[in-house]
This record gives C-alpha cells, structure tokens and sequence, in this order.
C-alpha cells in the first residue's frame, strides 16, 4: 500500500527515524556509486540463530521505508564472516572431534562436519540463505572468502597497510599490555598448516603490498596482504569492508558499541565513512544470557517455526529494537496474538495510524485480509481440555461458535490450529500442574456445574462469564481473581487462562460440565 511521503517523512515508528538518517546521510541525492548500500553481516562459526534472521529483517524493514522516502536505488548485501579462523568447536554439531583437527584455520577450508557441504563455512552459509530465501527478502549474499581471494578488497587492504601506524595506534589504547607487543591488523594465512596466524608483524612494506611476520616457529616470513594471502583482525575487517563496499547503513548488537566506535575511527583513519548505525539490545534466553550460536541456546529458527508463523516471528523482531528481549518458547503465544489483534486492527486504521502497524513493514503495505476470530491462547486452552491431538477436534469447537467458518475461509486460523496442537503437547503439557479444589472451590465449582446445567447449548460467552462471575460473588470469593485463578489451576493445570464465557462457549457447556465433574471426582485430568 503506497503512504504519502509526506506521513513517511513526519513517522515515529523506528524503521523511519533510521531510514530519515540514512537521507540525511546522501543529502536527498544520489550517491556516486548509484544506490545506497544497507548491510548485514553474519558470522558463520556456529548455525544460524534467531538474532542472525532478525537482524537482516529489521535492516529489511528500514530499507522498505527509506524507499517510501526517496527515490535513490537500495541495495541489502549479507555478508558471511566466513574467512574468519574456527576459535572454538560448537557445542551443538555433530563429528565435533574431527573439527578440533582444523582450529584457526578459516570456516570455508574447514570440512563440513554434516557432511553436506564443501566446508562448514559453507554448510551455515547454506543455511542462512536457505532461511533467508523463504522469508522471501530481497537480499545479495557477499562472502568474506570470495571477497579476499579473488582481490576485490585489494585496494582497501592496501589503504590498510598505507595507514598502518594510524590503524594501529586507534586499536593499542584498548588492549592490554602483552597484547600490545604481538597486536597487528593483518593475520596472515600460513601456506605450510593454512590456519590465520595471529602473530607478531616485524616490517611493513606498502610499495610491495607486502609484511613480514614472525612465525610460529620463529622465523621471519614475507607475505603479501592481498589475494587473500591474509585476512584482517575482525574490527578493522569491519572498517575495511566499510570503505570497500561503501556501507551507508548497518546495525548490531549493543555489545558491540565500543567495536563500532573503534571500527568507525579505523574507517576515517583510511580515508573512509562510517555507515549510519543502529546498536540493538540483545536476545537473551530463558535465564537471562545472551543467546550464541555456539552455544546453541535460545530458540532456533526452526523451533520458532515449529509453533507459530514467520509472520509472527517478523513481528517479534519489529518491536522495540532497543529494548532487551526474552528469546524462548514462552514468548511465541504472545507473539502471535499480538500479530493478530495488528491484523484486526488493520482494516480500520487511518493512513497514518498504519504506518505505526508493524504489518506495513513486515508486509510492505499489504497485510493478509483476514479477520482471525480467536486467539491463540484460547485455541491452546482448548487443546488442554480436550487433549486434542486432531485439527478436525478442534475445529469441531470453532465451529461451536462461528458455524460458517472453515479452514478455507481462515487459513491464518488453520495454520494456528496445527500450531496450537504442537505447541501444547510439545511446551506446555509438561509443564502442567493441576490441583485439587479447596472446600470453597469445590462447592463453588459444583454449583458452577449445576448453573451451567440450566444453560441452553448455544447461550452465548457474555451471559456466560455473567453466569461465572455470580457463582464466584456467591461463594465468598473476596477477590474474582482468586475464583478464576482456582478454575485455571484445578481444570486446565495453569495460574492464568483465558476469559471463561468465551472458552466454555467454545469449548461446549457440556464439555465444560464433564471437565468439572471430572476434577471433582478426582479423576486425572492431564490425559
């Protein structure tokens, strides 16, 4: 959907305030190389993590906006790292003792440990761009490898060596003192063991393009620092591929603020310009730790889109940017209602209002049309009654109260039935608990069961939750949250649930009346 420039140019939303620096960057013009280059880069040491999608989605969403600004051509390159030597071995790959063999030596020459690939750099590049791809963004993939070997960082590289004291004297006030004496930018590639040698560099010679490095055995060695002879320490690569590709816009995470500052004094330092930068919070995992792609915690990208929709993961990563974010299974019901409510609210907002929607930029415009008439959570709480392990059940249940709906009408629906019954039985089920009632709960929830009795089959959810609430004021329960609260606990095994007149209208009053009784009963009710 096309939005005035006018409402573009005055948005609050973030991908907006991003995109009106990157115009200020070009001064409105179109630069000498012809377009203005957003990047991601990923370093490919481990599988792809959920933080690697959402950055190139997040990038994507300030392109989309800068082109609703300006008429400049864009371009979004991902670059892979993958030069860059194996430091450690991932604890989450298979054959992890035939890869201790091929330490510090670069990803794409280290062999694929799944067997599938030329290399392991080439395997989690494969990935990346497999997920990428079916996300459908528009997108160049760039390698580091391809880049160094084939000369096309030559001409950086050597303004690198040119400016060698400059480099050098941004990097040596942040390192320790032994670190001083051995730090140089270049890493040369050993021709005898072809690992990157993080070794001590005795002369630079920049009419020749060449160093001489002290080995590791102790001898004096000469190597040029092009042609992917060496590759460079990862903050001045950074720099480096700055000025190469000319990089207009890139974000990263906020534990690399002082890398950004530093890289940016090291782009200058070789007659280069910073790109335009977003430093994002970082994704932490159910106990509150950065998520790594080493360690392998956090969810995965195919965990993610085991339980909901890429469209909810987009919208996951759209909020709040610099705002730190849970990364794990009990974030996903969440994220996938509030997708939704975005959708419902859709067809009734005002040009300007759609522009603070998350859907406009996850969808570029054109959300689905589509009305989706109950929640997630009210579908999970419905697989936790029945046990349900079929969609026809619960859709069965749907049709309780929307007799016209079918999976053809609402396919945004059918795909969270089929997420809400793996969701349940795979996260949820082995985390339920349930209790017996007290004596109060117990007779309230017998006279629950006897009210409910009176009801017509098809009494609709408002004069149910009345019916609930009256049983709860009845029975002495000061506080309603209490009563509800004992209902969650005691029928559905959980401290929180879903609004009760809606799910007994779904879920059938006579559904609803044998789950009672059942519990009273003291019959087990997580099977």
């Amino acid at each position: 959907m096309k939005i005035s420039r006018e409402l573009c140019l005055a948005s609050k939303a973030w991908p907006f305030e991003e995109a009106r620096k990157v115009l200020a960057r070009i001064g409105a013009k179109r630069p000498a190389k012809g377009h203005v280059l957003f990047e991601t880069g990923y370093g490919p040491s481990g599988l792809p993590h959920i933080g690697t999608f959402g950055e190139v989605a997040r990038t994507s969403m300030v392109r989309y906006a800068f082109e609703q600004i300006s008429d400049v051509p864009t371009r979004l390159i991902c670059f892979s790292d993958d030069m860059d030597g194996l430091r450690k071995v991932p604890e989450n790959v298979p054959n992890r003792e035939m890869l201790l063999a091929h330490l510090k030596q670069p990803l794409t020459d280290v062999p694929d440990p799944f067997g599938e690939h030329a290399s392991f750099g080439a395997h989690n590049n494969a990935r990346l761009r497999a997920f990428l791809d079916a996300f459908g963004f528009q997108y160049e993939f760039l390698s580091s490898t391809e880049m160094y070997r084939s000369g096309k960082f030559d001409a950086s590289l050597r303004k690198v060596l040119e400016n060698y004291d400059a480099v050098i004297n941004v990097v040596l006030p942040e390192l320790g003192e032994e670190r001083r004496k051995s730090y140089s930018p270049f890493l040369p590639v050993c021709v005898t063991t072809g690992r990157v040698l993080e070794v001590p560099v005795v002369e630079v010679r920049p009419k020749s393009d060449s160093i001489i490095y002290r080995g590791e055995d102790g001898s004096l060695v000469e190597t040029l620092v092009t042609g992917g002879k060496c590759k460079l320490q990862w903050r001045a690569d950074w720099a480096m591929r700055w000025v190469a590709l000319d990089v207009d816009y890139e974000m990263s995470g906020k534990d690399l603020i002082s890398s950004v500052a530093m890289g940016s004094k090291i782009c200058r330092a070789i007659g280069g310009r910073p790109p335009e930068m977003l430093s994002y919070e970082l994704f932490l995992d159910e106990n509150g730790e950065k998520i790594s792609k080493t360690r392998g915690n956090g969810l995965t990208i195919g965990e993610w889109l085991r339980y909901a929709s890429p469209d909810s993961l987009q919208y996951y990563m759209f909020q709040k940017p610099r705002t730190a974010k849970r990364l794990h299974f009990d974030v996903i019901p969440k994220a996938v209602d509030d997708y939704v409510a975005h959708l419902d609210a859709w067809p009734g907002q005002s040009e300007a209002e759609r522009l603070s929607n998350p859907l406009w930029y996850i969808h570029k415009g054109q959300p689905p049309r589509e009305q989706v008439p109950i929640s997630f959570a009210v579908l999970l709480n419905l697989v936790s009654a029945s046990h349900a392990h079929d969609r026809a059940v619960l859709w069965g249940f749907i049709g309780r109260t929307l007799p016209d709906a079918d999976p053809a009408q609402h396919p945004i629906l059918d795909q969270m039935v089929d997420y809400a019954i793996r969701y349940y039985h795979d996260v949820v089920r082995p985390l339920k608990q349930y209790r017996a009632p007290t004596d109060q709960e117990r007779a309230a929830m017998s006279d629950l069961e006897a009210r409910l009795a009176a009801l017509p089959a098809d009494a609709d959810a408002g004069k149910i939750q009345e019916l609930v609430f009256e049983v709860g004021k009845a029975h002495g329960f000061e506080n309603l949250r209490d009563w509800f609260k004992a209902l969650y606990e005691v029928l559905l095994g959980q401290s929180q649930g879903p609004r009760m007149g809606s799910f007994i209208a779904l879920y059938g009053i006579a559904e609803t009346r044998a789950l009672i009784a059942k519990a009273l009963a003291g019959e087990d009710l997580s099977s």
